[in-house]
């Protein structure tokens, strides 16, 4: 625990003895000539800690600490892979890897639906998809119309509020949520739904540009708008685009341009096969769709790597409902009535649910791991109801390690670090001068805060984390993932028996273990 800087104390307590005790007076001006310089010299103490602080830090080579690796897997919980006996899939984002153009795509169906089937302005047709301006994992207000990111603690993070592009000052939002807490009445559901709605999907960033650029322009023409109606409307349109099999069929029409292409996937999965793994695809798509796609990266005979294919799963409703079951899929459209008492090598499977899966294969917990994209949709209800292990697919990794290990990135965050120790420091000393430099140093934290926000996106900063507290994203993907990373096939750099280890953090009461050259104890002004 930090004690208070007793200097002052010290200095301050020489006044009273000088009054107390009978001497002579040129022994009393002596003594006020020393104490008049102690102070003087006191009064410099904490601009040159702030100074050799800065110096010491600044000078602190950049290579020294833990280098991350944009392709590895990280471990929320320790997991031993040679306990897995068998690997699940989603298909979307999962075993199939999308390319940017279809994120173009899908914005410009969905703004066609709008104007089509919605009645929206014609003049909407000229906006376009930016993908520098969105950030998955972002809650949106229905009823207030606005934009925001949000800490694990519900806490709505001061600068990354916006009205369609126009960013809210501190004080609006300070004023319209009467603070920056968000009560839990408030906030989304289980799934992500409700009157905060988490934006969290792959296909989420089309949506949200399609929010914002749609309340831009009415805003810009004066049309009186709803916002909960523009955001029913959006969804709903989009949604469309997937249900009506476009967005399916404007894929399969041109795999090349759509789906990345790689030996990796096979290989992966070839692997798995030759360790003795079973496997099953679990997954919302329909058969034609995930045929195109997987014949187009593994090959024709893919499906004979898989034990059991189920399509048009409804997820979640799969894992949590027990009403609906198996069918088999029939690619002539020949319906068949017959129920179905097992899952066989090599058929396919439509809807069913998770209590006849787990029935009819015996794979049962912890022995099960499945990965997907999707922390509400793909893994909640697998991790917290039935105890299979979990792996979440995040693509957006490779970019943010990407800028979290730049020299930029990482000078700013060690000062960042080392003042805030500073301020702490200032604060229990007390003295005239600390207290006087505290308003400085916040404004320092305040600008390096927003540098760093800016080198991971402009308006949203980090995926990961605000500025000191994980984000809203973050805690439920820890919570759902025992396991994550940004590609499947970065798997193929562990072996099928790898253990992830997940680090020890340490807790707020928890002191440091080692020498953290960030902490003011190690840096002494000289």
């Amino acid at each position: 625990m930090r004690t208070p800087n007793m200097a002052s104390a010290k200095l301050f307590g020489q006044t009273n003895l000088l009054n107390n005790f009978k001497i002579c007076r040129q022994c009393k001006l002596r003594s006020q000539r020393h104490f008049s310089f102690s102070v003087r010299h006191f009064s410099q103490y904490w601009r040159k800690v702030y100074s050799e602080r800065k110096k010491h830090i600044t000078e602190m080579p950049l290579e020294t600490g833990e280098k991350a690796n944009k392709f590895g897997v990280f471990a929320n919980n320790e997991i031993c892979l040679s306990d897995i006996k068998v690997y699940g899939f989603d298909y979307d984002y999962t075993l199939a890897s999308y390319t940017d153009d279809l994120h173009y795509v899908l914005y410009d169906l969905g703004k066609e639906a709008l104007i089509k089937s919605y009645k929206y302005p014609e003049g909407i047709r000229d906006q376009h998809f930016n993908p520098d301006y969105i950030l998955r994992g972002l809650h949106y207000d229905i009823r207030k119309g606005l934009l925001m990111k949000i800490d694990s603690y519900h806490n709505i993070q001061l600068g990354t509020v916006y009205r369609g592009t126009t960013k809210l000052s501190d004080m609006e939002v300070l004023d319209l949520y009467k603070g920056t807490h968000v009560p839990i009445s408030d906030m989304n559901t289980f799934y992500g739904t409700g009157p905060l709605y988490q934006l969290v999907d792959m296909f989420a960033p089309p949506e949200m540009n399609l929010i914002t650029n749609v309340t831009d322009y009415f805003i810009e023409k004066n049309i009186p708008y709803d916002p909960e109606y523009v955001f029913y409307d959006i969804r709903t349109a989009v949604q469309s685009v997937h249900t009506s099999g476009v967005l399916h069929r404007t894929i399969m029409d041109d795999l090349k341009r759509f789906l990345q292409h790689g030996p990796e996937i096979k290989t992966f999965l070839d692997r798995l096969t030759n360790a003795g793994k079973r496997m099953f695809i679990i997954t919302n798509s329909g058969f034609p769709f995930i045929d195109a796609g997987m014949k187009y990266m593994v090959g024709e005979n893919w499906i004979d790597l898989f034990d059991v294919v189920v399509v048009n799963a409804r997820k979640p409703k799969f894992f949590n409902e027990n009403t609906r079951p198996f069918r088999v899929y029939d690619p002539k459209n020949e319906r068949s009535w017959h129920r179905v008492k097992q899952l066989d090598k090599g058929q396919v499977y439509i809807q069913g649910n998770f209590h006849d899966f787990q029935h009819m294969t015996g794979w049962y917990g912890s022995k099960v791991l499945y990965f997907g994209d999707h922390v509400y949709t793909d893994l909640a209800d697998p991790s917290l109801k039935h105890s299979w292990r979990t792996g979440a697919i995040i693509p957006e990794l490779e970019s943010e390690i990407k800028v979290i290990t730049s020299p930029d990135y990482k000078a700013s965050v060690r000062w960042l670090i080392a003042l805030q120790y500073l301020l702490e420091e200032m604060q229990d000393a007390g003295s005239e001068e600390s207290l006087e430099m505290i308003p400085e140093l916040l404004e320092e934290r305040s600008q390096l805060r927003s540098h760093l926000k800016s080198l991971c996106n402009e308006r949203f900063g980090s995926m990961f984390r605000t500025h000191h507290n994980p984000t809203y994203f973050s805690r439920r993907m820890a919570r759902f993932a025992d396991i994550y990373t940004s590609s499947l096939t970065n798997l193929l750099q562990y072996s099928v028996d790898n253990t992830f280890y997940p680090r020890r953090t340490a807790l707020p009461h928890e002191p440091y273990p080692f020498n953290d050259p960030s902490h003011a104890q190690c840096i002494k002004p000289v």
